[in-house]
């Protein structure tokens, strides 16, 4: 996991993909550095918190299989802009069935569904049982049901820490877009379509930010024994590609990248610390 040699060269648009890729296939890996980092002074109260969580995220044996190896394998992370913090995932978040979803749901809010090994996939629920969402290079308008293709979901609208638009301006955005494809895409995924909707923030779209050599953003992927690994990028973007394919490929395999990286580079770069 890293950039073992030279750059790759800057992707022109019609390189960069616009949808969800499916599970497996690559994805490109760009403005992409490394910072190895370990928590070790935390005090006490934190560290506390930090048990009660790790009890609060104890694998119930009612779950089915998939939500079991799921909430195993998914793997908590923050995400910077120099020093503030915009996006956090302290801990895998119940999710529920579609049908159980839609009675927890309100017009305006990002859904999520995720399933172990898969891409997450995200929409914006607009009322009456019906989500928006960037589908196969397609903003589509689908049943909820239909959207989550038989995958548990769960809201996702407070990951991200950004000022929220009012949910009627919400759907109207979303709901604009429907029927927009191919080459007048804006998104390079459903999360950045989503949360463009819900924050209308032009770095979820694609070229949103200039590329000029500065790497602004940090994910820091929340390892076991208090340790962290940081990533810098020089768009939120490129970071959302990233993080989403951590999600895809999960925390064991995320692990094990990480360990060959540092084997590669005979150690990283260590005693720095994450925020």
């Amino acid at each position: 996991m890293g950039n073992h040699g030279d750059k790759p060269a800057p992707l022109s648009y019609a390189e960069v993909p616009t949808a969800d890729p499916d599970p497996g296939e690559d994805t490109p890996r760009i403005g992409v550095s490394y910072v190895f980092a370990t928590d070790d002074d935390d005090d006490e109260e934190e560290e506390n918190q930090d048990q009660d969580r790790g009890e609060q995220r104890e694998v119930r044996a009612d779950w089915p299989e998939g939500e079991r190896r799921r909430r195993e394998d998914e793997l908590p992370c923050a995400v910077y802009h120099r020093d503030e913090c915009v996006y956090e995932k302290k801990s895998p978040s119940d999710t529920l069935a579609p049908e159980q979803l839609l009675q927890t749901c309100r017009p305006g809010d990002l859904l999520e569904f995720v399933a172990a090994g898969q891409y997450p996939h995200w929409a914006v629920y607009v009322g009456g049982s019906q989500v928006i969402h960037l589908h196969r290079a397609e903003v589509k308008s689908s049943y909820l049901g239909q959207a989550s293709q038989g995958r548990r979901g769960r809201v996702v609208s407070e990951l991200y820490r950004f000022r929220s638009l009012s949910p009627d301006v919400v759907v109207q955005k979303a709901m604009e877009q429907v029927g927009i494809a191919g080459r007048d895409l804006s998104w390079r995924n459903s999360e950045c379509f989503a949360a463009w909707c819900k924050f209308g923030r032009r770095e979820f779209k694609m070229g949103g930010e200039l590329r000029i050599g500065k790497q602004p953003y940090r994910l820091k992927l929340l390892l076991p024994g208090k340790q962290c690994h940081v990533l810098e990028f020089q768009s939120l973007e490129d970071l959302i590609m990233e993080r989403r394919r951590n999600d895809q490929i999960g925390k064991v395999a995320v692990i094990q990248e990480l360990a060959t990286h540092l084997n590669h580079d005979g150690g990283g770069r260590g005693g720095q610390k994450g925020h």
